[in-house]
């Protein structure tokens, strides 16, 4: 009898510590419960106390103090009265740049080459091509090379409206950002036609004008080894050669890339992309 008693005196005991164990926990849950209870944990350095629950996105939104580079504002881009040229030199650097793609009967094997020599180049691509071909895109973005914006139709802008330019030069970014993963930071005007609007609009967009140092002329199909000595005898330091990967028929190009880039490299030019502090 005596052992039944102690049992049952245990069962209450225990039960009576669960149920104060539950209230305690719906105290600690409940509205305003911090101020009778302990003090909360302060939180975490430099991140503001929150005054009411955030969504999931907005804590994405929030990363901790700390975390990632420091977050600085953008200076303003300036307007030019005319195009770069090229880029500060820099010991034996080259830029190649191919214009009017993405084309998916050219473009993969320029790509192919440039990834076989381990080297970096520029596309200025045409909006309507890059809505076409946005799987090409994408591969500039994994091969790290940098997509410039060349207009959504490659018109002489010198002929058109103001508002016309705009729409061309935003439609393009707004496709680039969509299949590349951000917006251009470099312009080329097509046929090299640059006016003022060219300049004003493309400064309030966040890009800088880029024109070319050495022309290849490839679009005229000379032959191979004509745009071959065209780049090799126009290497200099910090020069920037103009190509296509598009607009017509361009296997010429593809074929003096595969020449011309070995010979650049086996001369010492480091093949390379521009970085907006050059400017």
């Amino acid at each position: 009898m005596q052992k039944d008693q102690l049992l049952t005196r245990r069962r209450a005991l225990l039960a009576g510590a669960a149920t104060l164990g539950a209230a305690g926990m719906a105290a600690a849950l409940a509205p305003g419960a911090g101020n009778r209870g302990a003090p909360a944990s302060p939180p975490v350095a430099g991140a503001p106390a929150a005054r009411r629950p955030l969504r999931p996105s907005e804590y994405r939104l929030r990363p901790l103090t700390g975390y990632g580079p420091p977050r600085t504002v953008p200076g303003r881009t300036p307007v030019r009265e005319e195009p770069l040229l090229k880029v500060p030199d820099n010991g034996r650097t080259v830029v190649l740049t191919f214009d009017d793609g993405p084309d998916p009967r050219y473009t993969p094997e320029i790509l192919d080459t440039l990834a076989r020599h381990e080297v970096r180049a520029m596309f200025f691509v045409c909006g309507e091509m890059a809505h076409y071909n946005p799987g090409l895109l994408a591969r500039m973005a994994d091969e790290g090379h940098v997509v410039g914006n060349h207009t959504w139709s490659h018109p002489l802008l010198t002929s058109l409206r103001r508002r016309t330019v705009r729409s061309e030069m935003e439609r393009t970014s707004d496709v680039v950002e969509r299949h590349y993963g951000t917006r251009p930071e470099w312009f080329r005007a097509p046929y090299g036609a640059w006016n003022r609007a060219a300049f004003e609009l493309g400064a309030e967009l966040g890009m800088e004008p880029l024109a070319w140092t050495v022309d290849t002329l490839d679009w005229t199909e000379p032959g191979t080894r004509t745009i071959v000595s065209r780049v090799e005898d126009g290497a200099a330091p910090g020069v920037v050669v103009l190509s296509h990967d598009a607009g017509g028929d361009r296997s010429q190009s593809v074929k003096a890339l595969r020449s011309y880039l070995p010979h650049l490299l086996d001369s010492g030019y480091h093949v390379t992309v521009p970085r907006r502090e050059y400017v």
